[in-house]
């Protein structure tokens, strides 16, 4: 019985009735709002921290060929989402998209997951532009309460930030006012971050120096630690990918607009294009402002906590070296708008689909705002932005947006090989020889029409491909690459496992295509999502074993929920045995079904 349970939960897929198509969310945000949502969510305090420190301690100058790099990755992702956009404008992301493609339990885990991450981000952002600000009164808010406050335990911060948990209660309070009025705040605050990055590229252009990325080992002074080898790859090729994977961190915005499926205006045009704009514009300003930070100052001398403050008082520029302050807040103030914006949206969702407490499905009449879900999440976040510090939460991220992006990429490829409706193999062809299903796997007869049997070659192929990546980055991880017979056979194991991720993908490009007409798709598919599942597992290995543990204590948090509440309180499980006693109404529809 409970093994039923469980399978009936793994597959359960959510569909829609006609009834539900509006939601309860008011369709406010332009084109414009939901630009801004993405770029403020992504330009944060990392544009104005992140780049020094990679450029001093990881990559050198080639610090911008690791945003370009990391920018290209992260675009495969965006581009899935785009579809799942123009596929289900619905509020939720990853967690919608899993549902109504593989099943309840999967899309429980990717939201679950997903809290958890927003959580983090908008605790670790909180607590950073607190440090941040305290660091210009000379950290008398931490001399404060460390004197007056302080908790000796090593699990928690030395000091409870009450400012960081007051400055997200305001960002939540302001969010329930409605989504319109806060998108304001929003869009003047990336506006000002925007003209911020252009004043430091400017200054980069009458400051720059070419001679910066080419600087001999012997021109740097002896004191200097680790300066690695000198020129514009001091730290070589290993350094470049060493920063594309901490970089590909800082474009994980665009997410943020995935949740926004029920308040975007025409969001089946406007949420993919809009997806695709803000990558575009946090590549070019990303790449910008690292290439300025480079030219300026050599990379050995970077300051890694505040690089252009460092730099424009070294050049005696103190207005321009406040203007950057300045937009290093509002970036933290972007930042923390979207992550608070996001987390709602998700609880929200799930509420609604009753597989969590449904009371975080309430919307308020008047604001038609998610307040209970708003405000809860404001309190968790700023509760665990009180007691904790800076680099505890910043061990916890990553996990949740990474099992996003793959659960997205993997539902991109079942959904665009999907079946067409009623059609299955011919009754006569069911019973064959194998040679007859391997001419069926290869599509030898070039079949038109998706097939239950075609599916179902696709879902076994996402399979194999995402164990062979596992193998794969779990053996470049781990192996030693030297020249001896343990590294031939190594390099020929790997080989092997190439070979058979390439076959895999050719295997599903064979399958015939779902014929559904979408305002977007990904091109290239299914190469460009098995791209990104690869590189989604290749950073998924790099993580800790400690990060790991606490995934798995919160995803244990999360099944006591789940089973002890949310399987028996599903909508869809609902709708699922109602239809098994035939009382559910012909007019229903799936949700995959293109809203006009």
């Amino acid at each position: 019985m409970l093994f039923n349970e469980l399978y009936k939960a793994l597959t359960r897929k959510r569909v829609d009735e006609i009834s539900e198509e509006k939601g309860q969310l008011a369709r406010v945000l332009g084109l414009f709002n939901l630009v801004t949502l993405g770029v403020g969510s992504t330009l944060g305090v990392g544009v104005y921290v992140l780049t020094g420190y990679l450029a001093k301690e990881v990559a050198g100058p080639a610090v911008c060929l690791s945003f370009l790099i990391a920018a290209s990755a992260s675009s495969l992702a965006g581009l899935c989402y785009a579809e799942f956009a123009a596929r289900v404008p619905k509020a939720g992301s990853a967690y919608v998209y899993s549902y109504v493609t593989i099943g309840e339990l999967v899309a429980f885990v990717t939201g679950w997951t997903l809290v958890l991450e927003y959580l983090i981000i908008t605790a670790s952002v909180s607590r950073g532009l607190s440090i941040y600000i305290d660091s210009f009164i000379d950290d008398r808010m931490k001399n404060y309460f460390e004197s007056t406050m302080p908790m000796k335990l090593s699990f928690l911060s030395s000091y409870p930030d009450f400012f960081s948990f007051g400055f997200i209660i305001i960002i939540a309070i302001l969010q329930c006012m409605g989504v319109k009025k806060s998108s304001y705040f929003n869009s003047v605050a990336t506006v000002v971050n925007l003209l911020t990055i252009c004043i430091v590229v400017i200054a980069g252009c009458l400051k720059g120096k070419a001679k910066n990325w080419n600087i001999g080992i012997e021109e740097i002074p002896s004191d200097v630690k680790n300066p690695g080898v000198g020129g514009f790859m001091p730290f070589g090729v290993s350094g470049v990918m060493a920063a594309t994977a901490k970089c590909f961190f800082a474009f994980v915005g665009f997410d943020a607009i995935a949740t926004t499926g029920e308040e975007a205006k025409n969001p089946q045009k406007n949420i993919p294009l809009a997806i695709i704009t803000s990558l575009a514009i946090c590549c070019i300003a990303y790449f910008s402002v690292s290439t300025a930070l480079t030219m300026m100052w050599p990379y050995y001398d970077q300051n890694p906590e505040a690089p252009f403050p460092h730099v424009f008082k070294q050049f005696e520029w103190p207005i321009v070296m406040w203007i950057v302050n300045i937009g290093a807040i509002f970036a933290c103030c972007t930042c923390l708008f979207g992550a608070m914006f996001s987390l709602p949206r998700i609880l929200y969702a799930m509420g609604r689909d009753g597989i969590i407490f449904k009371f975080f499905s309430k919307v308020n009449r008047r604001t038609k705002t998610p307040i209970v879900s708003t405000l809860s999440a404001g309190f968790l976040a700023g509760l665990l932005s009180l007691i904790l510090n800076l680099s505890q939460l910043m061990d916890m991220l990553s996990v949740g947006t990474l099992v996003a992006y793959t659960m997205v990429s993997m539902c991109v490829i079942i959904l665009r090989y999907e079946k067409v409706h009623d059609s299955t193999l011919p009754e006569a062809e069911i019973n064959q020889d194998i040679y007859y299903y391997c001419k069926q796997i290869l599509n030898i007869n070039k079949n038109k029409t998706a097939t239950q049997f075609s599916s179902r070659t696709v879902i076994w192929g996402i399979f194999i491909f995402c164990i062979l990546s596992l193998v794969l980055c779990l053996t470049c991880h781990y192996m030693d690459f030297h020249n001896d017979a343990k590294n031939l056979i190594g390099c020929i194991f790997l080989s092997i496992v190439v070979l058979m991720m390439i076959l895999d993908v050719i295997i599903i490009y064979r399958q015939p295509v779902n014929p559904t007409q979408l305002s977007f798709k990904v091109p290239f598919v299914p190469i460009i999502p098995c791209c990104s599942l690869l590189i989604n597992i290749f950073l998924m290995v790099q993580l800790d074993t400690f990060t790991w543990l606490r995934l798995l204590i919160w995803l244990a948090l999360g099944f006591c929920i789940y089973f002890f509440y949310g399987i028996h309180h599903s909508h869809q499980r609902s709708r699922d045995n109602a239809a098994s006693l035939q009382i559910i109404p012909k007019r229903s529809i799936n949700i995959f079904q293109v809203i006009d």
